[in-house]
C-alpha cells in the first residue's frame, strides 16, 4: 500500500509485487492517493506492507492504521521505505511488527514467506535483483497527474526508476541516512521493459523517480538513448543536482536530444551560509550558471526550494523571492515550494552540526522530526501565513503569478515595509509541470488526510 507518490504511479509498489508473483504470493496493490481502504481488499489479508517513501505519506498513513487494523485485525503490518527506518519506533508503536529500508524487497518476501518479523529493523543496502515491476493491480495511468504542457495540452505520465539511492550526503535529505551515500541501478533492460508497459498503458511522457538521475551518468546516458531508440517521440523529465548539471554539462545536449523536456534541480536556498550548512555543493551562482546552460539547450529547469530553515532570515526569504523574480521563475516553481519547513527527522546529518544541535528539541512524534524554531518568531509566523495562503489558493486553483504576488505582499508585510509592486512580465514564462500540485516534504493537506 502507497498513501502518497506525488500523483505517480507508485515503482515501489510494482517492483515488491514482481517479487511475490514469481514467488506464487498473490499480493495486491493499493495507492490510497486514488483509492479508497476498501473493505473488501483487506478481508482477507494476512500481511499490509506500507510503503513510506516521503514524509506526506507517512503521515497519511498514521491517519490510515487504525482504519486498516479495523479492517484487518488479523493483519500483521509491516512498513518500509526512507520514512520506515527512521520512524521504527513510533511505527512500532503504532502496531507495526517489522521496519524495512533500502532494498527490501527480498526481506518483505521473507517476511511473508517464513511469517517472522525481525527483531530490529532491517536496511539493505546490497545489491539486488531487479524483476520488471508488475503494475497490472494499480489505478490506471490516466487517473494519475498529468503533465501540462504551456500550450495548455497534456500528457498522460508514467513513472520509472533507474535508481535508488545516491552517492551525495546532502544533511537534510532523507535518502541519506538510510543508503548513506550508496546508489544502486535497475539494470537498463528492466527500465525500457518497464517504461515499454506503462506506453503500452498510455504513458506518453515518462518521470524518472531516481534521486539524481546522474549519479551513475555513464548508465543514465544509456537509458536514456535506449529510450529514445525505442519510443523516438517519448518525453522525460529528471531530477539532477545542479552540481551535476554543472560537472556533466556536455551530457545535458543528447540528453535533450533524447527527449528529456524538463529537469527538476533541487536548489533549496539562494543564501550561500545555509546551502553550506545542508551541504549542496552548489552556489547561488553556479544555479545561475545551470538554470542558464538548461535555457540555451531550450531544456525547462524546475527548482525546488527548502525556504524556511533555522537560519532563514525575513530579508533572506524577500531575496529569495526577488531572486525569482530577477531570474524570471515564478512560473517555473510550485507555490508550495515558497512554503516548505525544514523537516529534520531520525537519523538526520543536520545534526551532526554543533550549532544545530543546540536549536532543536526533543524528536516530536506527531511532527516526525525535530522540531527547531527560527532566530527571529517573525520567520516562523510568516512560514504559517504563507502556507495557509498557499493552501486557500490551491484549493481555488489560483495561477501560480496570483499566488506569488500573495507571498510578496506578506513579506514585506512582516517586514514592515510596503512592497514593491509587480509586473507579471517578471513572471516570466510557463514551463511543462506536473498536475499535482504538493510536494513530498509538505505537510498533507485536509483533503489528503480524510481521502482514505
Amino acid at each position: 500500500m502507497s498513501p502518497y507518490e506525488l500523483g505517480r504511479q507508485p515503482f515501489n509498489l510494482a517492483q515488491p509485487a514482481a517479487w511475490f508473483k514469481r514467488a506464487g504470493i498473490h499480493a495486491a496493490c493499493l495507492d490510497l492517493s486514488q483509492q479508497k481502504l476498501d473493505p473488501a481488499v483487506f478481508r482477507d489479508a494476512e500481511y499490509v506492507a506500507i510503503y513510506l517513501g516521503m514524509h506526506t505519506a507517512t503521515r497519511i498513513a498514521a491517519a490510515a492504521l487504525p482504519k486498516i487494523r479495523a479492517l484487518a485485525p488479523a493483519a500483521r503490518i509491516a512498513a518500509f521505505g526512507l520514512y520506515a527506518p527512521v520512524n521504527s519506533g513510533w511505527l512500532k508503536g503504532l502496531g507495526v511488527e517489522a521496519i524495512f529500508g533500502g532494498e527490501s524487497e527480498p526481506d518483505l518476501l521473507a517476511w511473508v514467506q517464513y511469517g517472522i518479523a525481525p527483531a530490529e529493523t532491517v536496511v539493505r543496502r546490497d545489491k539486488i535483483d531487479f524483476l520488471l515491476p508488475d503494475r497490472r493491480s494499480l489505478p490506471t495511468l490516466q487517473r494519475y497527474a498529468k503533465l501540462l504542457l504551456p500550450d495548455g495540452s497534456q500528457r498522460v505520465n508514467g513513472f520509472a526508476e533507474a535508481s535508488r539511492g545516491c552517492k551525495h550526503l546532502c544533511r537534510h535529505c532523507p535518502v541519506v541516512p538510510v543508503y548513506e551515500g550508496k546508489f544502486r541501478i535497475v539494470p537498463m533492460d528492466i527500465v525500457i521493459a518497464d517504461i515499454a508497459q506503462q506506453v503500452a498503458a498510455g504513458a506518453r511522457h515518462i518521470s524518472f523517480g531516481d534521486p539524481d538521475f546522474l549519479n551513475g551518468p555513464t548508465h543514465a546516458m544509456k537509458v536514456a538513448e535506449a529510450l529514445h531508440g525505442r519510443f523516438p517521440e517519448l518525453t522525460w523529465d529528471a531530477t539532477i543536482k545542479v552540481e551535476h548539471l554543472l560537472d556533466h554539462a556536455d551530457l545535458l545536449p543528447r540528453l535533450k536530444q533524447c527527449g528529456l523536456l524538463l529537469i527538476v534541480t533541487a536548489v533549496e536556498s539562494v543564501d550561500g551560509g545555509i546551502l553550506d550548512r545542508l551541504a549542496k555543493g552548489h552556489t547561488h551562482a553556479d544555479f545561475e550558471a545551470a538554470l542558464a546552460h538548461c535555457r540555451a539547450l531550450g531544456v525547462a529547469l524546475a527548482p525546488t526550494f527548502v525556504p524556511f530553515t533555522p537560519w532563514t532570515t525575513l530579508e533572506g526569504y524577500r531575496d529569495l523571492l526577488a531572486s525569482l523574480l530577477a531570474l524570471r521563475l515564478v512560473e517555473a516553481v510550485p507555490p508550495v515550494q515558497l512554503a516548505i519547513r525544514l523537516l529534520v527527522p531520525q537519523g538526520s546529518h543536520l545534526l551532526h552540526l554543533p550549532d544545530f544541535a543546540a536549536r532543536v528539541g526533543e524528536f516530536d512524534e506527531t511532527l516526525l522530526g525535530y522540531p527547531w524554531q527560527a532566530g527571529d518568531a517573525r520567520v516562523d509566523a510568516l512560514q504559517a501565513d504563507i502556507m495557509a495562503w498557499v493552501m486557500a489558493a490551491e484549493k481555488i486553483v489560483l495561477p501560480r503569478g496570483e499566488v506569488f504576488d500573495g507571498i510578496w505582499a506578506r513579506t514585506h508585510a512582516a517586514l514592515g515595509v510596503a512592497a514593491p509592486p509587480l509586473d507579471p512580465a517578471q513572471f516570466g514564462t510557463a514551463i511543462p509541470h506536473h498536475s499535482e500540485p504538493w510536494y513530498c516534504c509538505a505537510e498533507p493537506t485536509d483533503a489528503q488526510l480524510a481521502g482514505f
